[in-house]
């Protein structure tokens, strides 16, 4: 998972960038609607509101729109527009294979802006399951504070049923099997560690690895696919080496 590890850093990096603008504001607060809309507004109750807040604390979102976001998923704030979940699969550049996660209020709006998001970078749409099948969903839990000792935080997570447990800058990364999400972050918490964000996400069960300027490629594919307003999430199956990294930020 280190290749997908390093452009983990590289989106928090460019969410931070995001949150300064505002911008991130809007696809948490769709996320938190749409979760409070399907499971209720308890997020105890409602692990995926859990989560959308989570990631909204992590991104600095004032309370007062964290709150406002449940309230409209709940229907008791006009404007709220129904929105719907699609998943989109393509291939990018040299055929490395995408799944893009949406939440939308407006579905050929989206359809349109990722199709030509794809045909912009040599890519195309394809059909629904020629693609997911390359994937697998698991959990993903990034800590941060100054007590994070990666033995003991290692220790933790594998008794918990943790995948792997890598460093990246700043923070100690947790994966997980889907299954067991919950159970690790439960325990790491438990154990006093602070999460700094946590989610379900798509990983490829095999990478491809290309020379660096097709790489790039689709590098920059994925970020223009995580700029549109309607993506939630974005997962390739290419291979992030250090040198298609360095290429990448300093472009």
């Amino acid at each position: 998972m280190s290749g997908h590890s390093k452009w983990s850093t590289i989106k928090r990096k460019k969410g931070a960038e995001d949150a300064k603008r505002g911008k991130i504001f809007t696809r948490i607060a769709r996320d938190i609607a749409q979760s409070a809309r399907e499971g209720g507004g308890d997020e105890s109750a409602n692990p995926r509101l859990k989560l959308a807040i989570q990631k909204a604390k992590a991104a600095n979102m004032p309370k007062d729109n964290v709150e406002r976001a449940v309230l409209r998923g709940l229907g008791k704030l006009d404007g709220a527009a129904e929105m719907e979940e699609t998943t989109y699969e393509g291939y990018g550049p040299d055929g490395v294979a995408y799944l893009v996660e949406t939440l939308s209020d407006n579905k050929n709006r989206t359809l349109s802006e990722i199709k030509h998001t794809f045909n912009r970078s040599g890519g195309s749409l394809a059909s629904a399951g020629s693609v997911s099948w390359q994937f697998e969903q698991k959990g993903y839990i990034a800590l941060t504070g100054d007590n994070l000792e990666f033995d003991e935080v290692f220790m933790v997570a594998a008794e918990a049923g943790a995948d792997d447990v890598v460093t990246e800058d700043d923070v100690v990364a947790v994966y997980t099997p889907r299954e067991l999400f919950a159970a690790v972050e439960g325990a790491l918490t438990g154990a006093g560690y602070e999460v700094e964000d946590s989610e379900l996400r798509w990983e490829a069960k095999n990478e491809t690895a290309l020379p660096v300027d097709k790489a790039m490629q689709n590098m920059r594919l994925m970020s223009d696919l995580e700029d549109l307003d309607d993506v939630q999430s974005v997962a390739s199956n290419l291979q992030i080496t250090d040198e298609v990294i360095e290429a990448f930020e300093t472009a």
